[in-house]
Parts: C-alpha cells; structure tokens; sequence
C-alpha cells in the first residue's frame, strides 16, 4: 500500500497525467512476468498478444487526450516513482493471492490501511495539520468522501474478492478500463470528444480483457497433457 499507493502520488506530483496513465499500462505485463516466475503461469504468444492488443487501445485513448500545453511535461523521476508503483501492485496481485483466500478482504483492507498510515504520518503530519478544515467548501468533502467510499474502499473490495477468484494476470488486465471509464466521463462532462479513434481503442482494450479472461492457466495446460498422455 505504502510503495503503491504512496509513490504513485508523489510521482504524479512530479510527472504528467498523461505520462503517468502511460506508465500504469505497464502493470498487466510486469503482472505476467511476476505470475511466470513466482506462480509459473505460461507465457504464451497469445496471452503475450492479448495483453499487447489492451496495451494499444489503452495508451490510443491515452494518447487521444494529450494536451499541447508543454507546461504539463512528466519527468524521469515521476514516471520512476509511478512504475515502482505499478510494480509493486504487480506483485501483491501474485505473491499475496492466497492471503485473499485466507481472509476477508474486509480485514485484509483494514490492516492494510492502517499500518500504510502509520508509515506515512511522519511525512504527511505537518501538511495536514495546516489544513484549516472551517474554510474548506462542501464540495471538497464530498470529493475527499467519494475518493474514501468509492475510489479506496469499495475499489479494493472488488479487486480483492476479484484476486480470490481470478488469476492475477485477469486481474491486471482489467486496469486497461480505467481509460475507457475517464474518456466516457471526459465526454459526458463535455470536455473530450468520441471519434472513430477512441471507439477503435475501446475495441482493442475489450477483446485484449476477453481473451486474456478466457486463457488457459498452468493447471489448465497440465491437465490437458496428462488427457493426451492417458490417451
């Protein structure tokens, strides 16, 4: 929580939005070297495909949204921070898969969040402290609330009662719909246009997430092996 939570505020304090999404595409192919060396999952050229086809779409909606202001360039230690950050997402997802099995995500998320607290209240004390609560507008709160519930809370639920079902590479691979889900926002609010290009990248993003979801795990593959064997 602390290195992936943590780092990657911090480093898209420093780098762009933009580059920072680019980085986050990263984490379903770490994901799937991690799963390889720690769960021995098979690299297969399709599961490799699948993932680069999620890839494409998603970093085509990325790149769709680029703004031409040069003031809002990333920089090299930002984009460290943040792909530091998506690495060690990459191994939760794998090396701690049985610990979702074991417990309640509920719990999990509990302990998770509050010893991520306690190693971040030295750095982040002071800023807070000078934080005049009284003068803040309702509707910080009701973002600083929706962040809380929806974004952190419900966010990690999901993923983890997800972890317990899914291997993680499925599970890394759904990161490619953050885009699609902030471009439909971005056009509902008025502020980004849908062309042929942005519905290409959906395509993409949608078969890569299909198709990775529908590949065979080692189990899988062992077992079709010993059918022929038998036979």
């Amino acid at each position: 929580m602390v290195f992936n939570q943590g780092l990657f505020i911090f480093g898209l304090s420093l780098t762009s939005p933009i580059d920072a999404s680019i980085v986050t595409t990263t984490m379903p192919i770490i994901t799937l070297v991690v799963a390889a060396i720690y769960l021995k999952e098979p690299i297969t050229n399709k599961k490799v495909l699948d993932i680069f086809m999620g890839a494409m779409g998603a970093l085509i909606l990325i790149m769709s949204s680029r703004s031409g202001d040069s003031s809002h360039s990333g920089s090299m230690l930002g984009n460290l921070l943040c792909l530091i950050s998506q690495f060690s997402f990459a191994i939760y997802l794998t090396v701690f898969k049985d610990l979702t099995r074991k417990y309640s995500p509920v719990t999990i998320s509990k302990w998770l969040f509050v010893y991520a607290s306690m190693c971040y209240i030295p750095f982040s004390y002071q800023g807070i402290a000078r934080i005049d609560f009284t003068v803040l507008p309702w509707e910080n709160f009701l973002q600083i609330g929706y962040v809380i519930i929806f974004a952190t809370f419900l966010s990690y639920i999901c993923v983890m009662t997800g972890q317990r079902l899914l291997r993680p590479t499925i599970v890394s691979m759904y990161n490619y719909v953050q885009p699609i889900v902030a471009t439909i926002v971005a056009v509902a609010a008025g502020m980004d246009t849908f062309g042929p290009s942005k519905g290409f990248a959906v395509v993409l993003v949608f078969i890569g997430v299909y198709f990775v979801t529908h590949s065979k795990s080692r189990a899988q593959l062992e077992a079709e092996k010993r059918a022929e064997k038998n036979k």
